[in-house]
Parts: C-alpha cells; sequence; structure tokens
C-alpha cells in the first residue's frame, strides 16, 4: 500500500482484466482525484480530466481546450503544444472536448519524454496565459484588412465547427442528441455553433477557465510502468499552490417528457438530382442513470444485440425495409449522466420519412413478443467479452481508453473501477443469460417501447440552406459594420494587423530554451525489429511472428489484386463486403453473421495498396482474422465458406450494400476532404495511387453511382464480374499467409492453415496488365459546405530527386511551424499537412476546414523561401527527435505482425529501414535547402485538387482565368 503525505488513499484493488493494481486517491489539501493503475506497460499515459459543462452553443469549453495548450506560466510561448509536437517520441499528444468534460491526456514509451509531457500539461491547464489575442486566434475575431476590405469573422474553432456543420451526417447526430435534452447540458453545442461563437466574449472565456479548470474540480489518471510514487509528487508540486474551491460543475439531469416529440430540421445540400432520396430520420431515446456494472454490460451486450452487426435483427430489419439507403445512428451511448440510444435510416425519400418511426417500433415491439434468436445473443456476448479480454485499442493507447471508460462512472461521482474490472458482472451477465430468462427482451421493452422520453428527428436537405446561412453570416457583420464609425473600422483593421504581427512573430530564444526537450543522445540509434519467419506451406508463402498475444492467434490471408484486369479493380470494396455479407452455401446472412460472433474475434476484409521497392504495386486483399486456438477449426472452416461458396447471386443484398457504400461515402465526404484530395493529385502520378483512387477515392464515388444503376438494369453483368473476381483471386499460389501468435499457438494451427490453403485452387501467379494514364490536373469539386480542402503536389522523383531519409525530418518541421502558422494560425483553417511516399516520390500538401483557398495556394508556393531560412540547432533537433517518434511508434503484437507483413510485401528491408533512420538522425540545414530547390519546382508544376464550395472555387477560377476544372460531387 502506497501512502503519501498529501494524498488521502481511498481504495486500492488489483484488476486482473486489465493487469493493474489500481489505487484511488483523493488530495486533501483540494479534494483532487487521482486513479495511478500501475501496470508493466510501457506506454505510459497522463491525463486531467475536468466537468465543463457548457450553458450555451458558444463553444466556449472547445475554444478553452485550444486556447490553455497556447502558452503558460511556465513556458511562455505562443504554442508549447506544438513545441512538443514537433519535438517528442509521444504515443499520444492531444486534447478532446465532450459535451460534459474536458480531457487532456498524453503517452509516451521514454520515461523522460512522459515528464516533460506531464509538466507541460499540467502547466497548460492550471497556468495558462489565455490572453486575449489567443482567444481570438482560436476562437474568434473580426478581421478586416482596410477600410474597403471585407468584414469577416476568423478563427480556428470558428471554421472547425463550420466544416463540421457542413457534415449532414454531423448535423444528423447534433440535432439528435440535443433533442432529447433540450434543458441541460448535453443540450447545446459544445463544440459551439458557428452562428453562436461570434456571441462569446473575452470576458466569459476567461471566466469559464477560473470557474472550472481548477484542482478541486479534476480527475487526475496515471497508467504505464513508471514510478507510482513520483506521480504523487508531481501532482502535489502542481494542486499544492491552490486551496481547495466549492467548484459546480455537477451536471443536471433532464426531466422526463411526459409524450414523445417530432423535430423537423434541414441541412445544406446541393440541388438534388432527380430522383434522388435525401432525407434522414432517427428515433432516440434517454435513459436512466446507470450506475450498476452489469446493467452497463448489458446494454453494451443489447446494442450488439440490435444493431452491433449489418445481420442484427433491428439494423436488418431497418435496412431490409427500402425506406432508406443506409443505417444511421449509433446505438447506445453511455457516456452521459443520463445515457441516450439513437437508431435511424438516411437516404429516404420524402414521402417515406413519415414511415421509418412506426416501422422501428414495430420491429422493436415484434423482438420484445417474439424473442431474440439465442444465437445472436451468444455471437453478441463472445464478441463483447473477447473484445474486453482482447483489450486491443490499435494506434490509441491503451492506458487513454481505459481512462475513458473510468470517466462513465468517475465524473458523475461513483466508483472509476467498477467499468475497469468487468469479470464479475460479466460473470453474473451470462447466469442470467443461462437461466433462460428474457433479460435482453425485457430491455427492449422497458428501455425503449415503454419509455415517452422520445423523439423522431427528422431532417430533410435544403439547397437554399447554405446561401441562406453565409446571407444570414454577411447580414449580421453589415449591421455591425453599420454601427462603427471610422475610428471604430481602423481599429478592427488596426487589432488584424497587430493580430497577424503577434501571429508571425518568433518567440525569444530564451523562453523556447524553457521547453523541456530531449536530446539526440537519448534516441536509440538502432530501429526497432519484429521477429518474422518464412516458410511455405501447400505452395503459399507463409509468414510467421513469435510474438507474446495473450492466447490469441491473428491471421491475415493476403491475395494479390495484381491478377485482376483493371475494370474490375473498382468493384473490390462491393467484392470484399459481399464475401462477408450475403451469406454462404450452407448458411445465411444472418447465419454467417453469428457464426463469426459465436466462434472467433471477427473476421473482416481490408486491402494494402502500395508501390514495392524498385517499382511495380502491392495490392492485396486482406482477410483479417483472430480467434484463441480451440475456435480455429472454426475460423478456418469460415473463411473456407466464405472464399468458396459467397452467395455473390445475392442481387437483392448487393444492391443494399451498393446503396449503402454510396450513402456512407457522400456522408463522411466533408470529414475526409483533405485526404480524398491528396489521393487525387497523386493519383495522376503513380500506379499505385492510381489503384487507391480506384477503390477509395473519388473516383469509387463516382463509380457507384453509376453502379447503383447498374445493378438494378443489368444485374448479370454484374454478377458475372463478382464471380470472375472470385474465381481469378482465391489462388493459393500468388497468396500470402501472415501469422501473429506466439509458437506454440502456430504450431498447433498449422495444420488447420494447411489443410485450409490445400483446398484453395492453385490459381495464376501471372499479373494482369494494368495501364493507367497518367494526366495531372488542376480540379474543383464542390460540395454545400462551408470551408474547403486545398492540396497541391507533384512528384518529387520526377522532378530529380534521389530519396534521403532526411526529407522525413524536413517535412516534419514545415508542417509543426511553417504550415501550422500559416495555414493554421493566420488563415483560421483547422489544419495543414504535407503528405510524402518515399516509395513513389509523391509528394501532396492538403488543408483541413480551411476558410482560404488561394491563398493557402500561396502559402504552399512560398514554403521553399521558408525552409532557405536559418534554422538554430535546436530547431533542427526537435525536427529529429519527433521524426524518430513517429517511426518508433507504439504497436500492439498484432499490428508488429501486420506491418512486418506490408514491409515484406513491398520490400522495405530492416536494412533499408536503418539506413532511412541514420539519415535522420545526421539530417542537417543542407538537407532543407536541397528539398527547398524542389518545392520550387512544385510550386511551379504542381497540380492543384480542391473540394469547396461553389462560391469559394467560382471566386478563385475567376481570379486565375479558370484554372480549374470544375466538377459537382454533391
Amino acid at each position: 500500500m502506497l501512502k503519501h503525505h498529501a494524498f488521502e488513499l481511498l481504495q486500492e484493488q488489483t484488476i486482473p482484466e486489465v493487469n493493474s493494481l489500481a489505487r484511488l486517491y483523493r488530495h486533501k489539501k483540494t479534494g483532487a482525484e487521482v486513479l495511478s493503475l500501475v501496470n508493466d506497460d510501457e506506454n505510459k499515459v497522463f491525463g486531467v480530466t475536468l466537468k465543463t459543462p457548457p450553458s450555451d452553443s458558444t463553444g466556449v469549453a472547445h475554444i478553452l481546450e485550444h486556447s490553455v495548450l497556447c502558452g503558460s506560466r511556465k513556458y511562455p510561448v505562443k504554442k508549447p503544444f506544438v513545441e512538443m509536437l514537433k519535438g517528442s517520441l509521444h504515443t499520444f499528444l492531444n486534447a478532446m472536448t465532450y459535451p460534459d468534460k474536458t480531457t487532456y491526456p498524453v503517452a509516451s514509451q521514454n520515461l523522460r519524454d512522459f515528464y516533460n509531457l506531464v509538466d507541460v500539461y499540467l502547466d497548460a491547464v492550471f497556468h495558462p496565459l489565455i490572453s486575449e489575442d489567443t482567444f481570438k486566434q482560436e476562437g474568434w475575431h473580426y478581421e478586416m484588412d482596410g477600410g474597403n476590405a471585407p468584414l469577416i469573422y476568423k478563427g480556428v474553432v470558428f471554421n472547425e465547427m463550420k466544416g463540421v456543420y457542413s457534415s449532414p451526417e454531423s448535423v444528423l447526430r447534433d440535432v439528435s442528441q440535443r433533442s432529447i435534452y433540450p434543458d441541460n447540458t448535453y443540450g447545446v453545442s459544445s463544440g459551439g455553433d458557428p452562428k453562436a461563437i461570434p456571441d462569446l466574449t473575452y470576458q466569459d472565456f476567461k471566466a469559464f477557465h477560473e470557474r472550472f479548470y481548477h484542482p478541486s474540480n479534476t480527475r487526475a489518471f496515471f497508467y504505464g510502468d513508471d514510478d507510482p510514487e513520483e506521480r504523487l509528487n508531481i501532482l502535489d508540486a502542481v494542486f499544492s499552490e491552490f486551496d481547495k474551491a466549492p467548484v459546480t460543475s455537477q451536471v443536471s439531469p433532464q426531466k422526463r417528457f411526459a409524450e414523445p416529440r417530432r423535430v423537423e430540421r434541414t441541412y445544406a445540400s446541393g440541388e438534388p438530382e432527380p430522383g434522388k432520396r435525401t432525407g434522414m430520420v432517427t428515433v432516440n431515446w434517454m435513459l436512466d442513470e446507470i450506475v450498476d456494472p452489469k446493467a452497463r454490460l448489458a446494454l453494451d451486450v443489447l446494442e450488439m444485440v440490435l444493431v452491433g452487426t449489418p445481420a442484427a435483427p433491428l439494423r436488418k430489419a431497418m435496412t431490409d425495409s427500402g425506406l432508406g439507403e443506409s443505417f444511421a445512428g449509433g446505438g447506445f451511448s453511455d457516456d452521459y449522466l443520463q445515457p441516450f440510444a439513437t437508431f435511424g435510416l438516411k437516404g429516404i425519400a420524402d414521402a417515406d420519412l413519415a414511415k421509418v418511426e412506426p416501422m422501428i417500433l414495430d420491429n422493436l415491439k415484434a423482438l420484445a413478443d417474439n424473442g431474440i434468436d439465442p444465437k445472436q445473443i451468444e455471437a453478441s456476448l463472445n464478441t463483447l467479452e473477447f473484445a474486453l479480454r482482447e483489450n486491443n485499442t490499435g494506434s490509441f493507447p491503451r492506458g487513454i481508453s481505459l481512462m475513458l471508460r473510468s470517466m462513465r462512472t468517475w465524473l458523475h461521482g461513483h466508483d472509476p473501477l467498477t467499468p475497469l474490472a468487468f469479470e464479475e458482472a460479466l460473470t453474473s451477465l451470462k447466469e442470467d443469460i443461462a437461466s433462460g430468462r428474457p433479460l435482453f427482451e425485457d430491455m427492449i421493452r422497458t428501455l425503449l417501447i415503454e419509455n415517452q422520453h422520445r423523439t423522431t428527428v427528422i431532417l430533410t436537405a435544403d439547397p437554399a440552406q447554405g446561401t441562406r446561412d453565409a446571407k444570414a453570416e454577411e447580414a449580421r457583420l453589415a449591421e455591425h459594420r453599420s454601427e462603427l464609425d471610422h475610428a471604430g473600422l481602423e481599429e478592427i483593421v488596426d487589432e488584424t494587423r497587430e493580430l497577424k504581427t503577434l501571429q508571425e512573430s518568433l518567440d525569444p530564444p530564451e523562453a523556447l530554451a524553457k521547453i523541456p526537450a530531449l536530446h539526440l543522445s537519448d534516441l536509440p540509434r538502432e530501429g526497432k525489429t519484429i521477429p518474422t519467419e518464412e516458410d511455405r506451406v501447400a505452395d503459399t508463402r507463409v509468414l510467421t511472428h513469435d510474438l507474446a498475444t495473450n492466447g490469441i492467434l491473428y491471421l491475415d490471408l493476403a491475395f494479390d489484386l495484381g491478377v485482376l484486369p483493371a475494370e474490375l479493380l473498382p468493384y473490390m470494396p462491393i467484392f470484399s463486403r459481399a464475401l462477408m455479407q450475403t451469406g454462404t452455401k450452407n448458411d445465411d446472412f444472418v447465419s454467417l453473421s453469428q457464426r463469426i460472433g459465436r466462434s472467433t474475434g471477427g473476421i473482416s476484409p481490408g486491402q494494402i495498396i502500395s508501390s514495392r521497392v524498385g517499382g511495380g504495386t502491392a495490392a492485396y486483399l486482406v482477410l483479417r482474422g483472430k480467434a484463441v486456438p480451440e475456435k480455429l477449426p472454426e475460423m478456418f472452416a469460415i473463411l473456407s465458406d466464405i472464399i468458396h461458396t459467397a452467395r455473390l447471386d445475392n442481387h437483392e443484398r448487393i444492391k443494399q450494400m451498393v446503396l449503402e457504400n454510396k450513402a456512407g461515402f457522400e456522408g463522411r465526404l466533408a470529414g475526409a476532404g483533405s485526404g480524398l484530395m491528396a489521393s487525387r493529385i497523386t493519383s495522376a502520378l503513380r500506379e499505385s495511387d492510381w489503384v487507391s483512387e480506384q477503390t477509395g477515392g473519388l473516383s469509387q464515388l463516382f463509380f457507384l453511382r453509376k453502379l447503383v444503376d447498374e445493378v438494378q438494369n443489368d444485374w448479370p453483368a454484374v454478377e458475372a464480374k463478382l464471380k470472375r473476381i472470385r474465381e481469378l483471386l482465391f489462388g493459393r499460389v500468388s497468396a500470402l499467409a501472415n501469422i501473429t501468435a506466439d509458437a506454440a499457438i502456430w504450431q498447433k494451427a498449422r495444420p488447420d492453415l494447411e489443410a485450409f490453403l490445400k483446398g484453395l485452387p492453385a490459381g495464376s501467379a501471372r499479373p494482369a496488365a494494368w495501364a493507367p494514364e497518367f494526366t495531372p490536373r488542376n480540379e474543383a469539386f464542390t460540395f454545400p459546405g462551408q470551408v474547403n480542402y486545398v492540396a497541391k503536389g507533384a512528384n518529387l522523383f520526377d522532378l530529380g530527386y534521389k530519396h534521403s531519409g532526411s526529407i522525413a525530418v524536413v517535412l516534419r518541421h514545415t508542417q509543426t511551424t511553417y504550415l501550422w502558422d500559416k495555414v493554421r494560425v493566420l488563415g483560421g483553417a483547422y489544419g495543414a499537412s504535407l503528405g510524402y511516399d518515399f516509395l513513389t516520390g509523391s509528394i501532396a500538401f492538403s488543408s483541413y476546414r480551411d476558410p482560404n483557398l488561394l491563398g493557402t495556394l500561396a502559402v504552399y508556393d512560398a514554403t521553399s523561401a521558408f525552409l532557405r531560412q536559418p534554422l538554430s540547432e535546436t530547431e533542427l533537433t526537435r525536427s529529429i527527435i519527433g521524426t524518430i517518434g513517429t517511426i518508433d511508434r507504439y504497436m500492439l503484437p498484432d499490428a508488429k505482425g501486420y506491418a512486418a507483413m506490408v514491409r515484406i510485401m513491398t520490400g522495405d528491408t530492416d536494412e533499408a529501414r536503418q539506413r532511412r533512420r541514420e539519415q535522420v538522425l545526421g539530417a542537417t540545414t543542407r538537407d532543407f535547402r536541397e528539398v527547398a530547390d524542389f518545392l520550387d519546382a512544385v510550386a511551379r508544376s504542381g497540380h492543384v485538387s480542391v473540394l469547396g464550395s461553389e462560391t469559394a472555387i467560382g471566386t478563385a477560377n475567376a481570379e486565375r482565368g479558370g484554372f480549374m476544372k470544375v466538377t459537382r460531387v454533391l
């Protein structure tokens, strides 16, 4: 038992489920609470979470989250967050605003780096400078460059939220949530409504920090293998400066409705095409607070039962109804004081909008009255249990996942350990299910059918809304301008100039020197390698990785897309789904889904597309599965059934999937604009990027729109193409099997794998001839949004560049300094990036939720001048360290096995990786000047791709003589 003079130990408990010793403390002086999880995970985590319930939609909590990381008492520089982002080995560094809390988590595998991050974040949270200039920059301000220039709003959060509200799906989520909490904090926009953000004053902004950012309102979290006592010493050094304060931050419960309500709203859209279905509907419920861990676990299982997979009964009934193109709503959300449920559809014809609510209610009633298939419950329970025990959070640190899980109870005054220690609740839940009690049917009846606190949200497209919103903003600005005399206007011009001058100014070297940093000597010279053995089993190349995987075998089955003719490549996303979601010879779609859920941790399709070292393309369909040893025979049996007998003749199901893919692509378009535009440029430069564009870029969206008609009007041709893909693709000679597990598990699995592979046809290893036409051009795609995604790029190898690993240092420095300052801070965009592929030489600038277009292109074109400016040794060192941090990213065992497979597919050897590492560690200012020369050529001859508003694109084309070909995408 660890005691500390400044803290009271409230609870100590070993939690085998997360391999941790948990200690819950309270700081004696301030009342701050601390959850300390001690374990052997080298990926150490720290987080500060504060209850920050906003009372309006001005986005004050969100703006504050941005602003506290812009300088503090101990680190009085403009962007200590960016300095750490630039020169740290962090595995996570960010902050997040939620409807009722703000959290500041960091993670690192390096102990010194970890302590540096903790120190910067604690000072930022409790002693930020948050000047009025920072508020203007991160939140909002009036901007006017001259007396005759237009008056506009600028601000990072302002433009970020314009981007959010440009997405119909985001609007649907926002309206759905707010509809069921009209009277408490969940009924406002915590991120900020662009219409309300300009109502926020600097005084209210400061007052929000003074009210909520105090140790007495703090829940601090540590996780990993660092010293448990030092954790408390670090926190006491900060907390002890404060006295205990009465902080009123509890979320007020929403009073229950007497009867259901109906809410109708619109979203901005383009002019709808004839026959296009644009409506969306959700049915939403508020539940009572859930404290009991078993009840919370049962809710998770119920969500999986109802909508967890496309074959789940409620989700399937909704999509089978034909009323909409795709499922909408996320099921249950239990992170709030009073959880909520939401189920719905999108892509609904106006005439069918009123039919959705009764259809959902009727299906829920049928499930409650007639019972749920026990196999569905078994599959859902197994899937959830597998996920809990595996605790596989991907690249997201496990510690942060556990911190957020603990907040479900901790934030509202309950035990934070109950969401982590699930074993007892799981055992009890299993016993209830085994008893035959209609547990989930009763839950459906009580939580949903009989629950009168329900709303039905109907969201319809309005082609005039975008213009109307823009005119409303212009009118508001014009009204403010009319209230100002000449002196008032000049004051805004002066403030604009002063803010830009401040934003462009450099921090004093003595202030920058205070930012804690590692030294190059702290970095390992040798790169990490992944154990890999290669063998052949039944004519198939097999890679194995002897890693501790907690008793799970991870399997990746890769099939070479190079055997397919080019015209079949766009069908791959639908073909991949059809394998898993059409049923097989012996199992319909539902039964197959239940088999997977009962016997495995999941089977899912994916794809790998990359260039190879020395030329050529590595393109694979990958079937990924995972299971415990005793279930491996069944996993291979399922895979065999899928590959050999998937019902590619299932016309109705495949038609439904095509509609879902199209609707899903259109729904996420606004959030994926940067990547889509960068991909559009590079696809015209190299074959591998061209393949990616066919299967996942805008070309895929255009293909899906044609495929909707083709499936409807020429189904035999589509079916023939899908069957041709199966015939060509699944050959064992050109396949690759990748196994990640400890050696003992692999030896037991080998006979099952061999039998499975022998069941595949030999196939052909002869690649098809792809002959893409590379025609780079300047393109613009319009959508009904209020922000832009601006990309420009070229191929450096074509311009004469010879690759060196040092370019990664140059580009990281450019992104975290120049682009951050010019595109985000000065330009008001949410972000900008500079992507480069060392295998192809393709490079692309891109911006995210950007209010500008030509101005951003001008920034890109001036990058070379920035790179020729003097660079201090400190700046160079920070960028080298940050680059090594990205190379040495933390990976869980399955990710290590997968990464090793990709490296082998692409020919990227450990020796080549070590050479690049040495080039990174040896980067000099000469490398910056060399890259600058090539970026001059990109500025002259690079190509542009933009997703943005029709107005912004039209204005840019008018100014630049119609330099972009314009296509409407939505």
